[in-house]
Order: structure tokens, then C-alpha cells, then sequence
């Protein structure tokens, strides 16, 4: 292997561990809760878990590719960690109901952790036991726990939707 390809390798795990996927209903309210952290670098708002390529809105809020509206986070893992953005995500929804979120319904809205590698897996699974053995929330915790696929960034206009609308968040969040 040559070094340059070596490097390439080496720079793309690098960038997977100071990422992380997550799906909570509504991704616009989702991605104002993650922005304002310290040691979030970026969010972008989109869709994961599906089965069609290059979704559109109108593709997944129709509820036929099996896709969730999701956040993909990058982070300073110098300034905030994996974990602590585990947290923040049980805190910013309701993990205890399937495929709703709010006002919202439909497979779109469930609650999911897309891991990128195996030590998010085995962080992800801790993180939801602690949660259900915490007896924070009153039903059992229904989040999904999957390997992470494409991530295909939503349409410009989703991106920063309330900054560019100039309102306050108003999602479940």
C-alpha cells in the first residue's frame, strides 16, 4: 500500500470517530439543540437508514424509503465527547415511543443511533442501558441501534431552518 493511500485511510477513520449520526423526529429542531454545543464544529441535517438513494423530502416524508430524518454531527472530541453527546440525545426526545416524535408520526421520526465504528456501537448499546436502568423515562426505551450507511445531507433550505427563518425553535425539542 502506498503511503498516500495509507493516508487516506488513516485521515477518513480519523474524521469517522468525530462524527456522529443520530435520529430524534424532526431534524430541524434536533440539529438547533447540537449547533449551540461547545466542540460541535458542524451539523447537517438529512436522511439515513433507507433503502433508496438520493432521497428527497418529499421521498421520505411520503414514508416509503425507510429513511429517518437524522443529524450528522461533527465534533471536537478534545472539547466534547461521543458520550456526552449520547446525553444530550436522550435528553432532546422521547426514546420510549415508536415512530413518533411530537406532532410527528411515521418510520421518518424514530428515535436511532447510527454508529460508524465499533466502539460508537459498544458506547451507543451502554449509553441506552444506562438510560433504561436510569428510570428516567416510564416505558421501555425503543431507540434502534444500527450500522450507519449513507448519510444524504437534506436540501439547502433544511439546513439551519429556523436561523434562516428567523424564528425560535418550535420542534418537540
Amino acid at each position: 500500500m502506498k503511503v498516500r493511500d495509507w493516508l487516506k485511510i488513516y485521515v477518513k477513520k480519523l474524521l469517522m470517530k468525530n462524527k456522529a449520526i443520530f435520529a430524534a423526529g424532526c431534524f430541524w429542531g434536533v440539529e438547533t439543540a447540537f449547533r449551540k454545543l461547545d466542540g460541535v464544529t458542524d451539523v447537517k441535517v438529512g436522511y439515513t437508514g433507507g433503502h433508496r438513494e438520493n432521497p428527497t423530502y418529499e421521498d421520505v416524508c411520503a414514508g416509503n424509503t425507510g429513511h429517518a430524518e437524522a443529524v450528522e454531527i461533527v465534533f471536537d472530541p478534545e472539547v466534547i465527547s461521543y458520550l456526552e453527546l449520547l446525553d444530550i440525545f436522550w435528553k432532546t426526545h422521547n426514546p420510549t415511543t415508536l415512530n413518533i416524535q411530537g406532532p410527528d408520526v411515521g418510520e421518518q421520526y424514530r428515535s436511532a443511533i447510527f454508529y460508524l465504528d465499533d466502539e460508537q456501537k459498544k458506547l451507543a448499546e451502554e449509553s441506552k442501558k444506562n438510560s433504561s436502568e436510569s428510570k428516567k423515562f416510564e416505558k421501555e426505551i425503543v431507540t434502534e441501534i444500527t450500522k450507519a450507511g449513507t448519510f444524504y445531507p437534506a436540501e439547502e433550505y433544511h439546513q439551519q431552518y429556523f436561523a434562516k427563518k428567523g424564528i425560535d425553535p418550535t420542534c418537540h425539542v
